[in-house]
């Protein structure tokens, strides 16, 4: 099997918001909430460490993420929102020292990857691990935080700081905010935003377009001068009745690539087909669409350097609204034949499911 690198799953929000305990596996989760159903919690989980292992999924960036209030529909009070910056401040770093202390209190099943060292001993157990591991063989799950809308960043002076205590990356924007349009809610970046980006820039972050309205997006990707991703944002022209300013446009795409940025490509079906539900349900919808997704990112690029995985996996959404192949995080190594199908071969795929990423990661990664 191939390592994989995911770009982008909600971690702390989940075990925050549901209790969700991701050291168990997916089926003990699954199974004790549905006989302890938790309020606010609409879909099956998608993870868990044995599934992490048997999937050789070795490396997540793990997010800081509140949702503003006005999103949502029904407050539920075990949600990770905010009404003003300063709430979503003190819920980002009540997530990022969750991060801290599974690590510290559960380090057999997660570990923080802060540097160049660290990731170099990390995959290098994870390279060692048998291709089906036993769980005496079970290896820690990498995580690199990252911020999911910069709303938690309330002084540009706490940059600094938001890196010493292991955040890599940060996404401008969820919904629209003081820096930049976000989706469903449209505009450019404002002048917070670019003092944002110089500030983002000194420290050597990580800028994610996820989310970002294009107008915001394409004038990040001009003046940024540091490493660009769109961490889990498939491209807009493959789905079929989108309408919406979440996913890129074939554009945008182009100038990421062209600036040496990754696209993380998510096995959602609503980001796959718009129209899922009305044409036939989960059943309907394939890892195929996933596998066209990458490869249309590539013919664009004329290489396999520029695309990667970014599950949004519990992220407000589940098992009920993924293809249909996909049962847990361990599927993701299913593409690999829908990759092989339109030409991909082994090292193609490595650089697809681990190897883009990585090469942004140890970029920015001090030693």
């Amino acid at each position: 099997m191939t390592l994989i690198f995911d770009a982008h799953q909600d971690l702390a929000f989940n075990i925050l918001s549901f209790g969700r305990d991701y050291s168990q596996s997916v089926y003990q989760t699954r199974q004790f909430e549905a006989s302890h159903p938790v309020p606010g919690l609409t879909y099956q989980s998608l993870l868990g460490w044995p599934e992490y292992n048997r999937g050789k999924v070795a490396l997540v960036f793990g997010t800081l993420f509140a949702a503003p209030a006005r999103s949502e529909r029904e407050l539920q009070p075990n949600l990770q929102i905010y009404h003003t910056p300063e709430e979503a401040n003190r819920v980002y770093w009540d997530q990022l020292r969750l991060y801290h202390r599974l690590a510290e209190e559960k380090p057999q099943f997660f570990r923080l990857i802060s540097t160049k060292s660290d990731l170099k001993n990390h995959l290098r157990e994870w390279e060692d691990q048998p291709s089906d591991p036993e769980p005496k063989d079970f290896l820690p799950l990498g995580i690199v935080p990252s911020m999911e809308g910069a709303e938690g960043i309330i002084d540009l002076k706490e940059l600094p700081l938001w890196w010493e205590q292991g955040l890599r990356s940060i996404g401008l924007a969820w919904a629209g905010n003081q820096f930049c349009g976000g989706t469903c809610e449209p505009g450019p970046l404002t002048g917070l935003g670019q003092e944002l980006l110089r500030e983002m820039a000194e420290t050597d972050f990580i800028l994610d377009l996820s989310h970002m309205d294009e107008p915001a997006a394409l004038e990040c990707i001009e003046t940024y001068p540091g490493q660009i991703i769109a961490s889990h944002s498939n491209v807009a022209s493959l789905v079929k009745g989108y309408f919406t300013n979440r996913l890129l446009s074939d554009q945008v795409v182009r100038e990421l690539i062209n600036r040496d940025g990754v696209i993380g490509v998510v096995p959602l079906n609503a980001f796959l087909n718009w129209d899922w539900r009305a044409d036939g349900g989960r059943v309907c919808v394939s890892l195929r669409l996933v596998a066209e997704q990458i490869d249309h990112i590539c013919q664009i690029a004329g290489d396999c350097e520029h695309v990667g995985i970014g599950s949004d996996f519990d992220g407000g959404v589940g098992l009920e609204h993924v293809p249909a192949e996909l049962d847990s995080i361990a599927d993701l190594q299913k593409l690999t034949p829908f990759l092989q199908e339109l030409g991909y071969n082994e090292n193609d795929i490595i650089q697809i499911f681990a190897g883009n990423y990585l090469r942004v990661l140890e970029f920015v990664l001090p030693e």
